[in-house]
């Protein structure tokens, strides 16, 4: 039963609720592609793809949410091979190609995506999820991460990982240019669509952006008319210290992975107060976390079924994908093997959790695999469940990047026995609200007036930053030619030849 809570004085509001999903065999819980009830080895099939999408839209799902990878881990057991041998995240596909097609195949459920600032120009990316826009009637979102692979930034064109800061410097770049090509490139009421007059855009409100910065030079204008959403919805899935104060500034929802919702209360705090510093509100950014369910109707079933997905659970798979993302290759090391003293320019955030797991001591490579396994996954009825779930609401979740261990009989398990009570307790919703996804999520109110950023982002202040680069004003300027160039000054005339050297 739904308990009071001082967090929610008029009633708690629903949990917003995603599929974490990627496009690979072995995704976070390794090796329960084994199982023979999974279907996650048919990820190269499109009706595998498009069936899964519209069980979760009938479902009424937030959004089908994206994970992806650029490269390979970091090395497990002196090299790459284990990767491959198990299938983790190798091999993996472009979610983006994935989307274009979902969107044609569902209606309402939001459709977000993994990419990384490494792995592709801003002015080639902007353009892409424009047209991810338009084709889904703005339901796109963009997960916006930094890369912790090294075996990433090797694949185009760097020497190595770089560093954890510089990483974000290159980010806050990134991101700049992007606002400005989705933002101020093309004014509201530019496509004029005119067949008449024969005009489709005026030209005194399509704008060249100019962007110069230490990575990227940008000429534009942005080659996609506004899209329903013009920015994608923005997700960011940074926990550390630097990537809360990257979310605080940029993100209207960002993901972590919390061991318990104490650590999520100090994360999602922390993210919320760094949003005063950079001019927003608290509410301007919601909190994901990500959490696997295993769903009985007894707790002995839930038990029983737990034991079953143990049996395929491959806990080397799984310490191998955390120690890829820190960069240590724990491979054959003792599960008594204490981590918490080491440095790493990988998944900061991570690393903090896993301390924060265990409180009072350092914790071990046993205690990097209960985390991902264990602390991360709620068993029980869905009594059971749901009152979990109102543990992390107050802490300060907002809503669930739910992890599968098998396709699709997680969510269908989450759907059938665990929604009908969220339902119940008004934690889920039961249609979708008309518009974009950012206004499904938002709704419309004063702070949050449609299908565009509000003004509070900081993406609105390239809105009509551009007017004196507009192709009008471009082409006045080359009518009116060059500006004359003043005569140069003589020089004196010597007195006489005789005088010159």
């Amino acid at each position: 039963m739904s308990t009071p809570s001082s967090r929610f004085p008029q009633g708690r509001p629903r949990l917003l609720l995603n599929a974490f999903l990627m496009n690979t065999p072995s995704h976070i819980r390794g090796g329960q592609w084994r199982h023979p009830d999974a279907q996650q080895h048919r990820y190269n099939e499109l009706a595998f793809w498009t069936g899964l999408a519209r069980q979760l839209e009938e479902a009424k799902f937030d959004a089908l949410f994206f994970a992806d990878v650029a490269g390979l881990y970091g090395d497990h057991d002196g090299g790459w091979a284990s990767h491959v041998r198990r299938g983790l995240q190798v091999p993996a596909n472009d979610p983006l190609i994935l989307l274009a097609a979902l969107a044609g195949a569902t209606e309402h459920i939001g459709l977000a995506a993994t990419s990384s600032v490494v792995q592709s120009h801003p002015f080639q990316f902007a353009r892409q999820i424009s047209t991810l826009d338009h084709l889904s009637g703005g339901r796109i979102g963009w997960n916006i991460v930094t890369s912790v692979l090294e075996n990433t930034h090797r694949n185009f064109g760097g020497d190595g990982l770089a560093a954890h800061a510089d990483r974000y410097d290159w980010a806050d770049e990134y991101v700049e240019a992007a606002y400005k090509l989705w933002e101020g490139s093309w004014d509201d009421g530019a496509v004029l669509a005119d067949k008449a007059a024969g005009v489709y855009a005026d030209p005194e409100k399509v704008h060249k952006i100019h962007h110069r910065g230490p990575r990227y030079s940008i000429e534009g204008p942005h080659l996609v008319a506004p899209s329903p959403q013009r920015t994608p919805f923005l997700f960011q899935a940074g926990s550390s210290g630097r990537g809360q104060r990257f979310a605080a500034a940029n993100a209207e929802a960002t993901f972590i992975f919390a061991p318990n919702p104490e650590h999520a209360a100090t994360v999602a705090a922390g993210v919320r107060l760094h949003a005063a510093d950079a001019g927003r509100l608290p509410e301007d950014i919601l909190v994901f976390t990500g959490l696997s369910f295993v769903v009985g109707g007894t707790e002995e079933e839930a038990r029983r079924k737990k034991q079953d997905l143990d049996a395929y659970l491959d806990l080397d798979a799984v310490i191998a994908h955390i120690g890829g993302g820190l960069g240590v290759d724990f491979g054959g090391l003792p599960l008594d093997t204490p981590i918490g003293d080491i440095e790493t320019e990988g998944g900061r955030g991570v690393l903090e959790a896993i301390i924060a797991s265990t409180p009072g001591r350092n914790p071990t490579l046993a205690d990097v695999a209960r985390y991902r396994t264990e602390a991360q996954q709620i068993v029980g009825t869905p009594e059971q469940i749901a009152d979990q779930l109102e543990r992390w609401q107050d802490a300060g979740v907002d809503g669930i990047n739910i992890i599968n261990s098998l396709l699709p009989g997680s969510y269908t398990d989450f759907i059938d026995g665990v929604l009908p009570e969220l339902r119940r307790r008004g934690l889920a919703q039961t249609g979708y609200a008309e518009g974009t996804l950012r206004e499904k999520v938002f709704g419309r109110s004063a702070h949050y007036p449609g299908a565009h950023l509000n003004d509070r982002h900081p993406a609105a202040r390239w809105r009509g930053a551009f007017q004196g680069s507009s192709a009008a004003a471009d082409t006045r300027r080359a009518a009116e030619g060059p500006a004359p160039t003043p005569a140069p000054a003589l020089a004196p005339v010597p007195a006489s030849a005789d005088s010159q050297d």
